[in-house]
Formats: C-alpha cells, structure tokens, sequence
C-alpha cells in the first residue's frame, strides 16, 4: 500500500481526535476548579468480592473525570489478602507511604479501631468500609469519627433470617459464620440473633466459627471435620451468617459430597452470597440445590445501571478473561462505584487543600442517587430503606419467592407493598425447592442424629381391654408390637411435631400406678395408654390435656321390668285407674239424678250402674230424654274414646315389646347387701372403690379381661362391675344384650399421658388445669397443643441432662 493512500485513510481519524480533544479543552476551560486528591483502596485481589470493587472503583474514577475533567484525581490499590493483618499492613501503606486522603476497603471497625491504636493516622483519615453487613458498636462515631460503612445494618439481616425462620416455625437453629485470624466482628452477631429468635420461639442450637481459608492449611479436611460435627447433631436448620464466596463454595461442595443436602436440610444463607450468585459457575449452583437467601434487591432496570452493566461486564472480562462468562456485577460492585463517586464529590467541595475532618463532613452530607440507590449517611452508617429479594436456588440458577422489607415484610414485588399484601406467607407465593429434590411438605428443622437419646415411653401390658393398648410379639420380626387406640392417638400426635421424636415403646407389665411411679422415678421418661388422670398421681407426675372424656361407670345385668300377670293393670298408674272409676261414677250418677223424674228407663239404682257399664262400649239403650243429661254425656264419650284408645296403644306395646330394668338400681344398693363387684385389678379402680366409695376390700374382685365379665355375671360371682367409661362402651359395644349402665357417672379426669412432674412444673406452667372435651376421640387430637409442647421441651432437655432418681 502506498504511503500516500495511507495518509488519506488515517487523515480522518486524526482530524476527529483533535476536534475531541479541542471539545473538551473548551469544556475543562470553563471550570475554575479542578480536585487534587488521592483515593486509597485495600481490596482483596484474589477474591471475586474484591475483583468486581477493583473495577468498579476503577471505572468511577475514569467516569468522574469524564464527567469533571479532574485529572489530579487518582487511585492507589493495594492487595489486602482477604484477612486481618494484611489489611491492616495494605492500609498502613496507603497512608504513609501513598499518602492518599481516604481509602475504600474491606475493614470493619472493630479491625480499624484496633489498629488505629498502633497507627495514630488511621483514626484521622477517612475510611469507607465495603464489609457487608454493618457491625456498628455504640461507641465508633465517638472513637472512630472518621469511619464509615457503605452497607445496610446488620439488624436489618438479621430480621430478615428472624422473618424466614418464623414463617417456617423452626425452634433450633444451627449458625455458622467466618472467623478471621482472632479479629473477627462477627461473634457479636450470634447474640444479636440469638436475641431476636426469642421472638419467634426459637434459638441457635450450636454456632461454628469457621476459620478463613487463607489461614487454613488443609481447608478441606477443616471444612468435612466441622460438617461432620453438625450432622452428629439433631438440628438441620443451617444459617451461614457471614463467609467468603470462597469459603461458602468449598463448605457447599463438601456438604453435597457428605448428603447434607438431601432430604430434612435446611440452608440459609445471606446477603453476602446470595448476591454473589450471579457470578458463580453452574457447578457451585449444584451444590446449592435447594437453599435459600436474601439478597439486597436495587433497580436493575435503570439507564444507567444497564450503561454500568454493559462497560463493567467488557472491562471485567478484559482483566480477568477466565471469568468473562460470570462478569455481572453485584451490589457490592455498585457501592464500591458509588463511595468513590463519594469521595471525589466530598473532594471537589474543598477550594484548597483539604483537612481530613473536613474531608470526613463532605462525606457524611453526601446525598446523591447512585447506582446502588440513595447515597446518604446516618450515624456513620448507610441509610437506606433496604428490600430484600427472598430466592430459592433451583435448576442452574435461582427464582425470586418474595420481597422482603423492614416495614411491610413479605410481599410478592416491591410495587405491591399495601396493606393487602403486607406481611403475606411466603407459601402463597409458590412452593419451596428443599434440598432433596422436588417441592414438598416444610422441613421440620429436627432429625434423629446418633447422639440422640430415645425417650422410653412405658405401655400397660396388662390391660383388660386390648383395644386401647395390645402387646404382641410377632415371631416373623422377632419384635414386639404395640397397637391400639392409644397409640394411634400418640402416633398423630408425634406426626404434628416440628421435628423428628426418637422414642420406643417399652411395655410395662405390672399396675397403672406402678408404671407411673416408673415415670417418677426415672425408669420411663413418659408413658402412653389408658391412663386416668387421678388427683392423687399429680404429686409424682403431671398429665398432658385429656384425649378422651372418662367417668367412672356401674354396669349390671338387666331383667324384665313386670311379671305376666300384671301388665295389664301396669298400663295406667293406679291414680289414673281410680281417678277414671271416679269421674265414671260420678258421670253416671249425675246423668240418673237428671233423668229419673222425668224418664221411667231410669228408676233405679241398678238401672245407673248399668248405664255406666253400657256406657263405656257404647252398648247402653236408654234414651235421654233431657238436654241437660247429653251436655253432661257427651264431652265425656270423648274422655272415653280418648282412653280407649291410649289403653289400647300402651297394651300392645306392654304385649310385644319386652320391658328390661337394671338388676341393681344404685349403688347404695350394692353396699348395703354387700354384693360382690369387679373391676379391672390393674387399674385404680380397686383404689377407688375402697377410698372413696367405702366398698369393702373383700367384696371386691379383679377381673383381667374383658372376657372374663359374662361368666362372672352368669355365676353369681359379681353382681355389678365398674368400668371407666370408654371401657364400658367398648364392653356393652361388643356384649350388647343383657347389660346396662345404672347409677351416676362419676366424673374424673380423662386419658391423658405421663410426664415427669417438675420437668413439666418448670418447663410447661405451675399449674395443669385438666379441661375435659367434649368432643369425637379423633377430633380431639387436633387440641393436644399442649401434649406438643411438653413432649418438645422434654426431648430437648433430656438430651442435654438426665435426671436424678428421687424418693416417694
């Protein structure tokens, strides 16, 4: 190509660079103020954190002088190594040796407050710390008035994990966060959670401080060592507070590798790694399968956050070419962008050389609307009114279940923040992808672990009535089996736990009141079956709320109400009888007094009684003659018909219908005769009968099954039993004929369940108040909230501590 052709090709580049260049020399001209400034930065090159701030501080500079024409603006970076010392090494750099004005690092202050005591000029320099969340002591605006943090409080997080972990009703929790090199800010967030869970009636279980991986010699085996420590544990709700993405990849990684991601886990993590998401390969996104997080939710639809996401996506892949396919930048890179535009505008108000207060002021009145949101300062701190974005990570990346804020908790959008939809359950908004595999019913936060102690649950053996409580052995399994009404009731219950229970059934064969003197004494933990509560066991044990309604019942046989012979005469009362004969008497009487002077049919006295008999079947063959007699005669024809009529009803029922009567009407009967009566001999019932309704011992007998009553009726052996009353039900149930309930019911106290008396007197209430209910056997297990609760808290604490054996 010849040199000439050449010069024309480039004649017209050259001409539009210096028309450029002229433009903005015109443009610079008319500033009469340009900033002179330096801008530190401790960032952590070898982290995708610190990357995307390297760039993002990097492009704010170059689109401030763009935008201002400062060229004395600059920008001093230096690799803080993702720990204590070496940021604190970084920043000493900065200022003594760079000396630059202010710096932009990854310090908390907590860091910065400890190394200001060996450095004086850290403390009277500006530093913006990009840590996120904000750890803020009471005492840093005081100590550390030039510090400031570029991020939402940490009470704002950790409302959140409250909001999420209460929507869910989880009572244990597992925290986990990141430890570095003994200057960590974060051991103070655990009691700040652990506060909060009070409110939603949970707590942290067990919390892990995991060192940082750059002061780690073999990560891995730390990482599988800690893990396997949590899944000996019973809890499954995970929360990792604060962590590295580093750190939460490796820990993600190995957790999968060790099936802590299956079925029953549960992982939380914050905003921290959540917003960090967008910028990991498919293979750290299966590892995350199922877990779910909150990120800082801002306007990704704006101009100028898409302008941003364009040139930072082609710078970013530019420097780091390996990461060019995850190059979207997160909110931390936003706010890295937006504290340098801070400092450079807190710079440009000074018209000389700037003072480090009064840097630090500029800094504090910044209020702009930058690419993260509004930039505006309060007690040091970012003040914003944060959302967060609720994800679940499913498939290759993550889906949005809700928004979550301060003020209206969840909702479906940002833009739906009304009063119809404050506070919505996250259910409502589609189903959760568990880790596991597909949506199902919510963890319960709880499983059987191996340090586990079951509870050893007593059940009567030797009950009459099998179809409560029955033990079996089966020679197939070579096992016992326990079934029944009963432990069909605690096997609901246990189902409606928030967790997994670990228990076994443990027959008991001896009395009722032997197995609860069991419980109080520490050889059972609880016991299930057809238990009574009895006021006189709740000085050793106390009783969940009763699941069936009970009383103490008499049953005998039943015989026929009248004899042969007089059934007739049974049909009316005798005052009706004679007050019949009566009124006919008199009726005839009256009707002869009317008609014997004018009327020769009626001259005797004979001749009345005759009228009377004729009367009743219409039979009678004198005539009245007066007026008077028939308004006397015929309302008492009706009288007639009427009982005519009624005695011919009740004779046919009397004649075809056999009328039974119990043979033993009260019990004042029984005890004045001294009749033999019987009752189940395991059971409190002896007790009873000889306590408190003063039956002699020896009239007594004890029966052991339900069999055994029919023959002991037929030979005279009992004249009565007494039964609870689900007992009696079952018993006339299945022997239907010949026996009835007589008497009163006694009232009692119900079935309930055993527990130990003073766990329950100082974990559930000071007092148990037994309300019977009223209603069907099944329905009333939707009731037992309070069978829940005590058989939770003793679980719980009888894995921490077993108690002493104590006296009766």
């Amino acid at each position: 190509m010849s040199p000439l052709l050449v010069f024309f090709l480039v004649l017209p580049l050259l001409l539009e660079s210096k028309a450029k260049a002229i433009e903005a020399g015109d443009n610079c001209s008319l500033i009469t103020h340009q900033i002179t400034g330096k801008i530190g930065g401790a960032i952590n090159y070898s982290s995708r954190l610190g990357k995307e701030q390297k760039v993002a501080m990097e492009m704010a500079v170059e689109d401030y002088f763009r935008s201002s024409c400062s060229k004395q603006l600059t920008l001093q970076l230096e690799d803080s190594g993702g720990d204590s010392s070496t940021v604190a090494s970084a920043t000493t750099e900065l200022i003594s040796s760079k000396q630059v004005q202010s710096i932009i690092g990854a310090m908390t202050a907590q860091e910065t407050g400890l190394f200001s005591e060996v450095d004086m000029n850290m403390k009277n320099i500006p530093i913006i710390s990009l840590t996120s969340p904000a750890i803020t002591p009471p005492s840093m605006p005081h100590q550390l008035p030039y510090f400031l943090q570029m991020s939402n409080h940490i009470t704002l997080h950790m409302q959140c994990i409250v909001d999420i972990v209460g929507h869910f009703k989880w009572r244990k929790v597992t925290a986990l966060y990141e430890h570095k090199n003994g200057f960590s800010a974060y051991s103070g967030i655990i009691t700040l959670l652990s506060d909060k869970l009070k409110v939603v009636n949970s707590e942290i279980s067990y919390h892990s401080d995991l060192s940082s991986l750059s002061s780690i010699s073999n990560p891995e085996i730390t990482i599988e060592q800690e893990l396997i420590k949590l899944r000996s544990k019973s809890n499954r709700v995970f929360i990792v507070l604060v962590s590295s993405l580093e750190l939460a990849i490796l820990l993600f990684e190995k957790a999968n590798q060790m099936r802590m991601m299956e079925k029953d886990y549960v992982w939380i993590v914050t905003d921290e790694i959540a917003s960090l998401l967008d910028s990991v390969d498919s293979s750290v996104v299966n590892n995350m399968q199922g877990v779910i997080g909150f990120k800082t939710n801002f306007a990704r639809t704006r101009d100028t956050f898409k302008r941003f996401k364009s040139r930072f996506r082609n710078k970013y892949g530019s420097k780091y070419p390996e990461e060019e396919e995850y190059s979207n930048p997160s909110i931390f890179a936003l706010r890295a962008y937006d504290a340098t535009w801070a400092i450079a505008r807190a710079m440009e108000k000074s018209q000389g050389k700037i003072t480090s207060k009064e840097l630090s002021g500029n800094i504090l009145s910044s209020n702009f609307e930058g690419l993260s949101g509004t930039v505006r300062f309060e007690n040091n701190v970012l003040w914003q009114s944060p959302s967060f974005q609720i994800i679940n990570v499913v498939g290759n990346s993550y889906r949005v279940m809700a928004v979550w804020s301060p003020k209206f908790g969840f909702s479906q959008s940002e833009e739906k923040y009304n009063g119809a939809t404050a506070n919505s359950s996250l259910k409502s908004l589609g189903p959760v992808y568990w880790p596991g595999g597909m949506p199902s019913t919510d963890p319960r936060g709880w499983a059987i672990s191996d340090a586990d102690i079951p509870l050893k649950i007593g059940v009567p053996a030797m009950g009459a009535f099998k179809q409560f409580v029955r033990v079996t052995f089966d020679q197939t399994q070579n096992a016992t089996c326990v079934t029944g009404f009963t432990i069909n009731v605690f096997e609901a219950v246990v189902k409606r736990l928030p967790y997994n229970l670990p228990y076994v059934l443990v027959p008991f064969y001896g009395t009722y009141d032997e197995m609860v003197e069991q419980v109080y004494r520490n050889g059972l933990d609880a016991a299930v079956g057809d238990t009574e509560i009895m006021a006189d066991r709740f000085q050793y044990v106390d009783f969940s709320q009763p699941y069936v309604d009970s009383g103490l019942v008499m049953v005998v046989t039943q015989k026929s109400e009248t004899s042969q012979t007089t059934w007739m005469l049974k049909t009316f009362t005798k005052k009706l009888w004679l007050l019949m004969i009566a009124m006919h008497v008199f009726i005839g009487l009256l009707v002869w007094l009317i008609e014997r002077g004018n009327n020769t049919e009626f001259d005797g006295i004979g001749t009345m009684l005759w009228f009377s008999v004729t009367i009743i079947f219409y039979a009678h063959r004198q005539p009245l003659t007066s007026n008077l007699s028939r308004l006397v005669l015929t309302p008492w024809l009706f009288v007639i018909l009427i009982v005519v009529a009624s005695f011919t009803a009740s004779l046919s029922s009397a004649m075809t219908v056999s009328r039974l009567e119990p043979s033993v009407l009260d019990i004042e009967t029984l005890q004045r005769t001294n009749a033999p009566v019987g009752c189940n001999g395991n059971s409190f019932i002896v007790r009873y009968l000889i306590n408190v309704l003063l039956f002699k011992p020896e009239n007594i007998k004890k029966i052991d099954s339900i069999h055994d009553y029919p023959e002991a009726f037929e030979t005279g052996y009992v004249k009565a039993a007494f039964f609870v009353e689900p007992h009696a039900k079952v018993f006339l149930g299945k022997y239907c004929r010949g026996y009835t309930k007589a008497g009163p019911t006694l009232k009692l106290g119900g079935f309930g369940f055993v527990e130990f008396s003073p766990l329950c007197l100082l974990l559930v209430s000071p007092h148990i108040i037994i309300l019977p209910k009223k209603t069907d056997s099944y329905t009333s297990i939707l009731s037992l909230v309070f069978l829940l609760r005590c058989f939770q808290r003793v679980h719980l604490w009888l894995l921490t501590s077993r108690r002493q054996p104590s006296k009766l």
